[in-house]
This record gives C-alpha cells, sequence and structure tokens, in this order.
C-alpha cells in the first residue's frame, strides 16, 4: 500500500463530503501532506478550515482496515493520482459555483473489473422515481436496452423502482452498468439489491465516494446525486415528484452543464409531474427514445474521446507538424512540460499559474489525445515523429 493510498483512504473517513476545505489543502500541498496536516492539527496558512472541518474525526485512522475491507470484496481506492481516475468528466464540480455545494471527490471507492475511465467515456444517467409505475418501468427498460445494445453504459443510484430497472435491462444485454451508492461499497443498500448490486459488480463498477461501513442516510443520497450527474455524458429523468431525489440529480445536470432529458408521461401522473415541469420550463430536452437519449450525450455523433482525438488532428498539419492555430499544441499545460524525464502535476499547475485540479483535467484530455505521457518520472510531451 503506498503512502498516497493511506492518505486518501484516511481523507476518506475522516472529511465527511462535501468538504470544500480539506479540497482545497489537497489541491493546494497533495493528499499526503494534506493528511499529515490534519493529523497533526498544523495547517498551512489559510487552511484552518480545513482542521475545523475534521476536529471530531480527525483521530478516526482506519485506513489500513478500510483498504483491507475493500480489497476483501473485490473492490479498490481509486484516487486522482490513478490512471482510471475520470479526471475530465469530474473537473465540473470544482467550478466556483458548484465546489462549496460539493466539489469533486477526493477519491472513489469501487467494485468491479471496469475501469472509471473506460466506463464514463460513454455513459448515460437513467434515474427517476423509486415507486416507478408499470409506464415508467417499462419505457426505462426499453431506454436502457436499447442504449445498452449501443455501446452506453448506463449510470443509476441502486436504488428501487427506475434505478433497478435501468440496471437490470442493461445487464440483460450484457451492457456495463454503473450503480454509485450513498453507503459503503460493502454494503447492500436497500438489502433486497444485494444480488442485483454483486451482479453490476461483476462486469460494471459499484461506486461511493463513502468508505466501506458507511450507512446509507439521507444527506448522503443528495451528496451522491452530483456524482451520478458528473459521471455521466447525459441524465434521463423518466418519472420524478417536482421534489424528489431524480429532481436533485437533474438540478445537478444542469448546474455543472451535463445535458438533461425528460420522458413524458401520463398528465394524470403525479410521477411525471417533474419531468412535465423540466420540459415545459426549458430545462430539459424531451426524450421519447433512446436515439434521443443518444443525441443528448453525443449531439455531434461523437463521444468526448472521440472530439479530443479530432481536435488534437486538427492541431496539426498533413505532415504532422503543429499547425499554427489553436489546438492541443497550444495548451498552456502542455508548453509547461519538458520533452524528456518529467514533472509532477504540482510543478506543471505552478509554471502554467493553473489550479492543480485544472491541470489535471488538462492532462487527462491530453493523455487521451496522445499529446503527452505520464511516465515515472511524472508528466512530459509524448515524442513525435520517428
Amino acid at each position: 500500500m503506498s503512502s498516497t493510498q493511506h492518505a486518501y483512504a484516511y481523507l476518506s473517513r475522516v472529511a465527511e463530503p462535501p468538504n470544500p476545505a480539506v479540497a482545497r489543502l489537497v489541491a493546494e500541498v497533495g493528499a499526503v501532506e494534506a493528511a499529515a496536516a490534519i493529523r497533526r492539527r498544523v495547517a498551512p496558512p489559510g487552511h484552518q478550515e480545513a482542521l475545523d472541518a475534521t476536529e471530531t474525526t480527525y483521530e478516526i485512522d482506519l485506513a489500513v482496515q478500510d483498504l483491507a475491507t475493500v480489497e476483501a470484496c473485490g473492490g479498490r481506492l481509486v484516487t486522482p493520482e490513478d490512471a482510471e481516475w475520470p479526471a475530465w468528466t469530474l473537473h465540473a464540480l470544482n467550478t466556483a459555483s458548484t465546489s462549496a455545494r460539493g466539489g469533486a471527490p477526493l477519491a472513489l471507492w469501487v467494485r468491479g473489473p471496469a475501469r472509471l475511465d473506460e466506463l464514463t467515456e460513454r455513459s448515460i444517467a437513467l434515474v427517476g422515481s423509486r415507486a416507478a409505475s408499470s409506464y415508467g418501468s417499462h419505457v426505462t427498460s426499453t431506454l436502457a436496452g436499447e442504449l445498452g445494445q449501443s455501446g452506453w453504459a448506463v449510470v443509476s443510484g441502486g436504488a428501487y423502482g427506475i434505478d433497478a430497472c435501468a440496471h437490470r435491462a442493461a445487464l440483460a444485454m450484457g451492457a456495463s452498468t454503473v450503480a454509485v451508492l450513498a453507503c459503503g461499497i460493502d454494503r447492500d443498500y436497500p438489502v433486497a439489491h444485494a444480488r442485483l448490486l454483486a451482479q453490476i459488480a461483476g462486469t460494471g463498477a459499484v461506486i461511493s465516494e463513502y468508505p466501506p461501513g458507511i450507512s446509507a442516510a439521507k444527506h448522503r443520497f443528495l451528496t451522491r446525486n452530483r456524482l451520478v450527474a458528473a459521471l455521466s455524458r447525459a441524465v434521463v429523468v423518466v418519472e420524478a415528484g417536482r421534489r424528489s431525489g431524480a429532481a436533485n440529480t437533474a438540478a445537478w445536470a444542469r448546474r455543472i452543464g451535463v445535458p438533461l432529458g425528460a420522458v413524458p408521461g401520463p398528465i394524470t401522473s403525479a410521477v411525471s409531474v417533474g419531468c412535465h415541469q423540466m420540459i415545459s420550463e426549458g430545462q430539459a430536452c424531451l426524450v421519447a427514445d433512446s436515439a434521443a437519449a443518444q443525441r443528448l450525450a453525443a449531439p455531434d455523433g461523437l463521444t468526448l474521446f472521440d472530439s479530443v482525438d479530432t481536435a488534437a488532428t486538427r492541431a496539426s498539419t498533413d505532415d504532422g507538424t503543429p499547425s499554427s492555430g489553436t489546438g492541443a499544441h497550444d495548451d498552456p499545460v502542455l508548453t509547461c512540460l519538458p520533452g524528456r524525464g518529467g514533472v509532477s502535476v504540482s510543478d506543471v499547475a505552478n509554471s502554467a499559474g493553473l489550479p492543480v485540479a485544472d491541470v489535471r483535467a488538462r492532462l487527462a484530455l491530453l493523455e487521451v489525445a496522445g499529446s503527452v505521457v505520464r511516465g515515472p518520472d511524472g508528466w512530459r510531451r509524448a515524442r513525435t515523429g520517428g
């Protein structure tokens, strides 16, 4: 177990999310130093809030046990230092308007073989009422099945009703599906979904930002909802009341710029009131089939990875030399990287004058485009030509 893994596991336990004060400390000094500062109760200048936020929890160091517990149930801790960390999808949570209400998670506990970066490359969230109608269940199963057939991962919350229908339909098609929990990944919540969660973890991923052993609670569901939105290319609400968990997820999607769709239902249905309101007020696009959901997620027929590849191609001339226009080669992060050796994320952030979180997100995109490489010494520009 690396010191970095231990630090993130410790922080995950002592900093109940959302915890912007601790997140800011980690962004500035890194997880290892942040964990040490919280344990010692000595924070760098300007970070007293991180100590205040962990006043009652800092002595709870269960990192070794938590990592062992998760490993025993087939899970792992994924951190921003890992190659599979979906930086480009979670980055939107760190904007000024959202970070105070729930920024990007410090780390994610994951049960299942699928890589997070690959799952979130083509993912659509289907969310809705726990008290799903037969109409809602039918529509969800159809949408999830067709999305799965088309190569999309289906994201939802593992709850009764619409969530369960979405997961089951994706599994039936042999597609990947992701359950984002409001409790530890070692907990089966709801208990009746133990088998379903095990099936999801068999091919896809069960995800939580909460350490093992943490129980579900109302405020944790609301905190969890931002991750459902952030880990998806689009969010589609099938059934929802005016005030509901699904409506909360929809609000997060709008807040962070994730395309939002809603399925219309019978005008007499109480569980479709929220969907009708979103559509009538122009907050969500009307979704009547899986093709509409896919257009929301990839309006030009391209996923984010396709778009990055296209951008990188456009940034070069036909003979492979950098173009004079803007593109990957003009990225301020790329210009700060050496051609040999490597530098840390913090070094790049200092050189570029950008926040660490921004640099991580940019590096992830540049890596996908083939413009940068992460080696044992850190990040460097990718070699071109022979």
